[in-house]
Formats: C-alpha cells, sequence, structure tokens
C-alpha cells in the first residue's frame, strides 16, 4: 500500500461499486445506503467516525478498509500524531498481527503527507 496505490485503488473501488450496484437488489442497495448513512455527522464527526473505522479495520486486517479510512481519514484532516495514536490503539487490541497492515499504512500516510 502507498499513495500511488492507494489511488489507483480509489478508482478501482469506484468502478467496482458502480458494477455491483448494477447488479445489486433491494436489500443490497439498503445496506449500502446504510453505510453511508453511518458515516454522516452526527453526535460524533465524520473525522471521528473515519478515525474509529480505521481502527477497526486496521485490528481486523482488512487491507481495503484500510486503504479506504486512511484515504477518508486524510481528507478529513487527521494528522499525524492522531493516525499513531489510533494505530497505538489498534497494534494493543489487535496484537502484533496488525503490524504488517500498520507498516504499509504508515508508508502510505507519509507518501499522502509528502
Amino acid at each position: 500500500m502507498n499513495a500511488t496505490n492507494l489511488s489507483q485503488f480509489s478508482a478501482e473501488r469506484e468502478r467496482l461499486r458502480n458494477l455491483m450496484l448494477s447488479y445489486a437488489g433491494r436489500d443490497m442497495k439498503r445496506l449500502l445506503t446504510l453505510d453511508n448513512a453511518i458515516y454522516e455527522e452526527g453526535a460524533l464527526s465524520n473525522r471521528t467516525k473515519e478515525l474509529l473505522a480505521l481502527v477497526a479495520s486496521t485490528v481486523l486486517r482488512c487491507e481495503d478498509c484500510i486503504s479506504y479510512h486512511l484515504l477518508a481519514c486524510h481528507k478529513h484532516g487527521l494528522t499525524t500524531a492522531e493516525l499513531m495514536e489510533a494505530f497505538t490503539i489498534a497494534m494493543l487490541i489487535g496484537g502484533s498481527t496488525t503490524m504488517p497492515q500498520l507498516r504499509r499504512a504508515i508508508a502510505a500516510w507519509d507518501q499522502l503527507e509528502h
């Protein structure tokens, strides 16, 4: 995972999302609508929700989810210090098995920042 790959990831994710929507039935579309609605501003800010999702994705070791939420966190202005504190929590909860994902995510973040 790096910044170039994140850009390619975004484009491919959008292409696949549109393809999925072209086949999706009513119930799948409802679930996708709910997924979008969850990240709307509420008692928690969009920024906080994305940060929570990034930590959960890291603990679950979902590369696509990490990429998606890493980009969203960057878009919402998350600082590197905030990212590192969140990743520390992810590593505490997920253990050493999260280290490969953390290394790649931090390298991608470094490229996004520079």
